[in-house]
């Protein structure tokens, strides 16, 4: 088997292009309607946003509310524990297939419901076949054809990867597309990282005059340590509920069931937590540095009371190190 060298060249350069592309002004940028919420839900990889938002989702839609869910990870796994583990067709698939037969794409292509929940994924391209990021611009891009400045909903939920410092995951923050913006993170140093960047970057677009602010924390998988309700108090963002680590619910996850519904233990838990969603207000978070986020752990766990020894020429050239002749100018004593 041969390599076409010159089209992977080509190849490269494409996708080199693409991540340099400025994200498109179409994107939509304002409420469908003055009454709906939009909120942007940011998490490192696997801590339970999805776990999370379903339940919430559903517990929102239970009590009353019109509510749209979008994931809009390149994993498109968002609405799995919605959809009793069934793969959603995402939007960016979808619109892909229907473009190539020559048919537009619809809602009842890309939108599904589950009691009272509406909900859909944006996709992405597939590993090295593209930019994630601009996966999602693309994917909202296409809501705006679909209509959705004029949907009608009290809260548009949306799902984003959070330790992915990317434009395209960047788009709620960057563009005011959300009010508000919800962080999921646990007892742990890399999700409390994940956090603090999300924290940094509605830092950085409110220095430019942006409106997004950080609603809360929501601490997931609570093991008691205490390490992610230090870390809200120092940036100054509330909790807006702690779902312990419990058997149950990881149980009942994992076979895809709703806990987020009065039917179960855990109603009361997400009824609080819808509740605190709706009302709490954007605030400006005040992200910690490195050395401050270690502090929040035990020394021991971290390794925050390490001492960087610096590396010298000498050990990087190894064997190779050839003490060389100094040009110092040596004078006899007098």
């Amino acid at each position: 088997m041969t390599l076409d060298i010159p089209n992977l060249k080509d190849f490269d350069a494409r996708l080199r292009d693409e991540a340099h592309e400025e994200p498109s002004l179409e994107v939509p940028q304002d409420p469908p309607s003055k009454k709906t919420q939009i909120i942007a839900i940011y998490g490192k990889g696997g801590i339970g946003k999805s776990f999370t938002l379903a339940n919430l989702s559903h517990m929102m839609a239970e009590n009353g509310k019109r509510v749209l869910l979008i994931g809009c990870d390149p994993k498109s796994d968002t609405t799995s524990l919605l959809f009793g583990g069934k793969a959603c067709p995402t939007i960016i698939e979808t619109s892909t297939r229907k473009k190539l037969a020559g048919e537009e794409v619809k809602i009842g292509d890309v939108c599904f419901k589950r009691g009272g929940v509406y909900a859909m994924e944006l996709g992405g391209p597939e590993v090295g076949r593209g930019c994630g990021g601009r996966g999602i611009i693309h994917g909202f891009e296409l809501l705006g054809k679909l209509g959705f400045h004029d949907w009608d909903f009290d809260y548009v939920l949306l799902d984003f990867l959070g330790d992915v410092v990317c434009g395209g995951f960047g788009l709620p923050i960057a563009r005011d597309m959300a009010q508000k913006v919800i962080v999921v993170a646990s007892n742990d140093l890399q999700s409390l990282y994940v956090a603090n960047n999300v924290c940094s970057a509605v830092e950085y677009f409110r220095k430019l005059g942006g409106n997004v602010g950080v609603a809360g924390m929501v601490i997931n998988k609570d093991d008691g340590t205490g390490e992610a309700a230090a870390f809200a108090a120092a940036v100054n963002i509330p909790v807006l509920a702690a779902i312990p680590a419990d058997e149950d619910l990881r149980r009942k996850s994992a076979n895809y069931q709703i806990v987020g519904t009065h039917a179960t233990q855990w109603g009361g838990l997400f009824t609080e937590l819808a509740e605190n969603v709706a009302e709490a207000p954007p605030l400006r978070p005040k992200p910690l540095t490195q050395d401050g986020l270690l502090g929040l752990f035990d020394a021991e766990t971290t390794g925050a009371d390490f001492v960087l020894t610096p590396a010298t020429d000498a050990d990087m050239r190894g064997k190779h190190a050839v003490a060389a002749k100094s040009l110092e100018v040596v004078y006899d004593d007098v």
